[in-house]
């Protein structure tokens, strides 16, 4: 390895990852997925059941959305939902994110020789946005991604060994593989076992009749044991034919129709194209996307000289992206089990991929940091909120910010650092993300002591933009009587004051809401809006930061008598 990637530039970098994945943990705003929501949801009512199974939900539809195992999960770490916090559901996801890196950086060390390329792996692996997004919050793919990461990373670590075992790999295989269908879909057997049976076939110098007289079997048991594992679920559950309707028949089976005109054109065209999932996949890598794709071109002009090892990892990801192109419902999170085999593979390259990747890498994080900088002087420097409620940020966010800016622009004009500084100008930006939306964390975004105990054991209507968002209030409004309204009409306050009782509603910073002679405003904080018009973006574009990113929120108590609630659709479901 190059001096740009010592072992201090190492240990620093690791030190700067580890600090990224935990700062913030409990934030609201933490990139993540939506079904985060629906998660926390099936948790908190089955918590509330006093048992392990069947999950229990009040989502129309969604109930038996993924086997139990993300749910048990969260019921553990949330000592059965009585400490409801963000940082308590997702340490477990940060601690298979860790585990993950921790088995990648040893097979990769073993079979390089290197330790420099093992971490280098790991901390690839890490800074990918995927990793961020998807590693962190609370969700079925961190232990998807490292059940099913493991048995390959042992046959990469044990090589020989793992190959000609004849009993213990497989049965160490196939438990692995069936935690990740418990945690995740049994549908995830179909790609891991066609890896591995390319491994197989690799390892048997390409011998189909080698591979079914020696290894056949092996592949019958991992499988066996697997979806055995995941049969555990019918066996365990009161009601398996609503397991078998709602998990087997309409979570997985449903995504193989047609979604637009018909299969073959939704494969060649569309927003589930094989195209787009190619795309997807890449982008997985989020600011080191074109170094990936530099790193995948580097292997294509040296296939011929390619090592054991490198075939392998590319036969994993072949084998993931053909299984997952042939549904008709394409993502590029299905393939989020082959990204470590990505990273890896730039660790591998490192010393010879061009600096072009790296410099685009760096390019587009000036680009989010130049504009987290100039979003949050605009935000401080405005008096859009009043005197009484202005967004500050500590000395520790400027400091922040300005050394994120100056680690990218000398990664853009030294060579010799631009590939270490654009890998931890990865986690800068992460943090710089995560800092530039802490106000909202704090008193700002947050409703007061005295809001919360009024609040207490009342029916309360919030706005709703996803199923589930109000578990989000939850956390705003501990021990209230939740009910969602369409978010789109969070500005109605005419119409809302005139139908709930007390309802939280939106208005534009800087414009008081106005109200009737009864209604009383119980509260207030301020909020930031998840989706924009185009119309709106173009003008949050030209500064107007504070009149589309952000509203105020409002909690009013109004005369309206309650509504009829049986009758009454709670969009939120």
């Amino acid at each position: 390895m190059r001096a740009s990637f010592s072992y201090r530039s190492a240990v620093l970098i690791l030190l700067l990852g580890v600090f990224t994945y935990l700062y913030g943990l409990d934030s609201r705003f933490a990139p993540k997925n939506g079904d985060e929501y629906p998660y926390m949801h099936i948790v908190r009512m089955t918590a509330d059941a006093g048992q392990w199974l069947p999950l229990q939900s009040e989502m129309d539809g969604i109930k038996n959305t993924k086997p139990p195992l993300i749910f048990w999960q969260g019921i553990a770490s949330t000592y059965w939902a009585s400490d409801w916090t963000l940082a308590n559901l997702r340490w477990p996801s940060v601690l298979y994110t860790g585990l993950t890196a921790f088995f990648l950086f040893l097979a990769v060390r073993r079979f390089s020789g290197k330790t420099q390329t093992g971490l280098l792996a790991a901390l690839v692996w890490l800074s990918f946005f995927a990793t961020y997004r998807y590693g962190r919050p609370f969700l079925a793919d961190p232990p998807e991604v490292f059940w099913i990461s493991l048995p390959f990373f042992a046959i990469l670590y044990w090589g020989k060994s793992a190959f000609e075992s004849k009993f213990f790999f497989p049965l160490m295989a196939g438990i692995c593989f069936g935690f990740a269908l418990f945690a995740k879909s049994f549908a995830y057997i179909v790609p891991a076992s066609f890896a591995l049976a390319l491994y197989y076939w690799r390892w048997r110098q390409w011998s189909i009749p080698q591979v079914l007289i020696r290894d056949l079997y092996k592949l019958i048991l991992i499988a066996v044991l697997a979806l055995g594992v995941f049969a555990l679920w019918f066996a365990m559950d009161p009601y398996p034919e609503a397991v078998w309707r709602e998990f087997v028949l309409g979570e997985n089976a449903g995504k193989f129709a047609a979604r637009q005109s018909s299969y073959l054109m939704d494969l060649l065209r569309g927003g589930d194209s094989i195209w787009l999932l190619l795309l997807t996949t890449i982008a997985n890598g989020g600011l080191f996307s074109f170094v990936l794709i530099s790193t995948l071109m580097q292997c294509w002009r040296t296939r011929r000289f390619l090592t054991l090892e490198e075939v392998l990892l590319l036969l994993l990801i072949a084998a993931f992206l053909i299984v997952f192109s042939l549904p008709s419902q394409r993502s590029g999170r299905y393939l989020l089990p082959v990204m470590p085999a990505f990273a890896a593979l730039i660790a591998l390259y490192w010393d010879k991929l061009p600096l072009w990747g790296f410099r685009i890498a760096l390019l587009l994080q000036l680009l989010v940091v130049s504009l987290l900088i100039w979003i949050g002087g605009n935000l401080q420097f405005s008096h859009f909120m009043g005197d009484s409620s202005q967004w500050t940020y500590s000395n520790c966010h400027w400091i922040l910010m300005s050394v994120s800016l100056l680690v990218v622009l000398v990664g853009l004009f030294r060579r010799s650092q631009t590939k270490v500084l654009a890998l931890a100008a990865c986690f800068l930006v992460y943090c710089a993300l995560t800092s530039s939306l802490a106000p909202l964390e704090g008193r700002l975004g947050r409703y007061s002591i005295e809001t919360i105990a009024q609040t207490q054991g009342k029916d309360v209507w919030v706005p709703c933009d996803y199923r589930a968002k109000d578990e989000e209030y939850r956390l705003l409004l501990p021990g209230s009587k939740l009910h969602g309204y369409l978010a789109k009409d969070a500005a109605d306050i005419n119409g809302l004051t005139a139908s709930y009782p007390l309802v939280a509603v939106h208005s534009p910073l800087g414009v008081a809401p106005t109200l009737c002679e009864s209604c009383q405003i119980v509260g207030q904080r301020m909020e930031m809006r998840a989706r924009h018009s185009n119309e709106e973006i173009a003008e949050m574009l030209a500064g107007q930061i504070g009149k589309h990113l952000f509203v105020n929120e409002y909690l009013i108590a109004t005369p309206a008598a309650m509504p009829d609630l049986s009758n009454l659709k709670d969009v939120c479901r």
